[in-house]
Formats: structure tokens, sequence, C-alpha cells
């Protein structure tokens, strides 16, 4: 697979951290009137959004990635920042008369999180399409983004026969149980975490077991526990890769997802992409922001190596 088409959302996100656990201020009872405040400790502004958070890794992976978006008059010097790390932005498109995306999170000592988002350009998405910007894609990820974009490009993949990576994350919550299944349906690769697969089959009335015949494979993640990938007959289990230290963990799916395209783009075996993509999350934990993290080829390959043997296979990222 040659060329890989990011989708999705690009944003600046707004990154707080709460000194205590917001389990705590829940009361039993009350939670169909919840009002609450938490003082924060820090907030940091910082480059974000899906497509870009994928795109970013793949580009420090060398896959040259192509990001298909909409953005605001503020993505100057971000769009600088995305093509100096080899991201391809010719198909991101430019609306002056509104701004970037905005991801406000917060985050307790326990790494839980209370997240809202400003949709801003991105409402735009929707009028992009593949057959005029990308049609030379290989493998896309249909990623978070605005939900009339995302059923959008489900349709458009499926009439153009374009292998798509359905990645509903964040937006599980917004698409209806129809446009989930429909996404589903036909995938090359269903990506989620353990919480939103559970969500996902509340929200369709699919069982597990459907949901796996819909789909190509499944992709589940499970923080610390590490991710399970369901291929056909094929089923993997990846542990996670030890951080040094963790920071913040937004925008670590995201560099899952990165360092698993950039795997299944040079034909490496599952196991070998999923911990590709275990590790370049790992690498965003350690740092507190979604593309502060940063490596050559060869220090990837060294620290993957340090702890899983890859029988020479990840010297094709050298090629």
């Amino acid at each position: 697979m040659k060329n890989l088409t990011i989708t999705g959302s690009v944003a600046y996100d707004y990154l707080m951290s709460f000194p205590g656990n917001f389990s705590e201020h829940f009361l039993e009872g009350k939670m169909e009137t919840v009002s609450l405040s938490f003082l924060v400790d820090s907030m940091k502004k910082q480059r974000g959004g899906t497509a870009a958070n994928i795109a970013y890794t793949l580009g420090l992976l060398g896959a040259n990635p192509k990001m298909m978006a909409t953005v605001g008059s503020d993505f100057v010097d971000y769009r600088a920042f995305l093509e100096k790390h080899n991201v391809d932005t010719s198909a991101t498109i430019t609306h002056e008369d509104d701004f970037l995306a905005s991801f406000f999170v917060n985050t307790d000592l326990k790494q839980n999180q209370i997240a809202s988002f400003y949709t801003g350009a991105m409402a735009y998405a929707k009028d992009l399409k593949f057959a005029e910007l990308a049609a030379d894609t290989s493998l896309a990820i249909i990623s978070p983004n605005d939900p009339d974009a995302m059923r959008l490009y489900v349709e458009e993949c499926k009439a153009l026969d374009i292998p798509y990576i359905y990645d509903p994350s964040q937006q599980t919550v917004r698409l209806s149980g129809e446009d989930l299944k429909a996404g589903i349906d036909g995938c090359y690769l269903l990506t989620t975490n353990e919480y939103e697969f559970e969500m996902i089959q509340e929200k369709t009335g699919l069982s597990a077991e459907e949901i796996y015949k819909l789909a190509g494979g499944v992709l589940i993640t499970s923080g610390d526990k590490g991710s399970t990938l369901t291929f056909g007959s094929e089923e993997h289990t990846m542990a996670v890769f030890p951080p040094n230290e963790v920071a913040e963990p937004t925008g670590a799916g995201d560099a899952y997802r990165a360092g698993m395209m950039r795997g299944i783009q040079l034909g490496l075996p599952w196991t070998v992409a999923c911990n590709m993509g275990a590790l370049a999350a790992t690498y965003v934990l350690e740092q507190v922001g979604t593309q502060k993290h940063n490596f050559t080829i060869d220090e990837f390959i060294a620290r993957y190596r340090a702890h899983q043997d890859d029988n020479g296979a990840l010297d094709a990222l050298k090629s």
C-alpha cells in the first residue's frame, strides 16, 4: 500500500491538569444534575486534531501521508510545521473566514479525562471528496471529524473501492447507530478502545461477534493493558512498550494508529505493525502534547528491538 490518506480533525488542543480525582466530586444519585467546576493547575496550547496527530507520526516514520481536512485562517504556521515533518497538505483546504477546531481537555491524577470540542473549520469537511483530492489513495483512515463528513467518506470509500480504517473514537458519542454500523460494515479495520467498543455495541445493537463478522479486522486498545487485534482467524495480543515516564495521555491512540498504518503500508506482519503502534504511543505518553515527540528512524528501531524481536522486519523503514 503506497499512498496513505488521513482524514479527521485538525485543531489546537488546550491541555489542562486537575490536581485531584474527578470521581471524588461526583455525588451518588445526582448524576442527572451535575454542575461542577474544576480549578486547574496548568493549561498549555498545543497543535492537535486526530488527522494532524496521525499524519505527524506517520511523517516521522517516513510514510509521507496526505492529510485531507479543512482548516481555518490560523493554520499558516501549523501547515509549515507539518510540511517540515513530511506531511503532504495539498488536500488540506483553508477557510479564511473561520478558525481551527479547538479541543479542551482536563486530566486528573489518575489520567481520567473530561473534554469538549469546538468544530470551527472542521464543519466544512463534508465538502471534501477523495475523487477530487486523493483519488490515488491505497489506504485511508476515517478518524474523528464532522459526523456528516465521516458518513460521506465511508460512502465514497466504498464507491471507489478504497480500503479504509474506521476510527470513530471520540465521535462514537455523536454518531448514530446506523452510521456506526455502516462505517464498520466492510471496513478494512475497525480501531477502538475497549470502552468505545462496548458503546458501539450498545448504539448499534450488534454483538461483538457480529461486529467481527462485518469488519475486516478489529483492533481494541486497552491502555496500559495493551491491545488485541483480530483479523480473520488470526488473533494477536500486544503489550505496551514501557514508558520512561507518563506525562500526558492525549494523542497516544492517534500515534498507535500511525505506527500501525506505517507497518501496514510496508506490508509487515500484523504483530510488528501493531507493536510499532504501541511504541509510537509510548513516545506520546512521555510528552505533554500530541506532537511534541520526535525520533529518528534509527532511534525508533533501536528502542523497538530493545523490547521486541522483529526478525529484521523494521529494516524496511530505512528503505
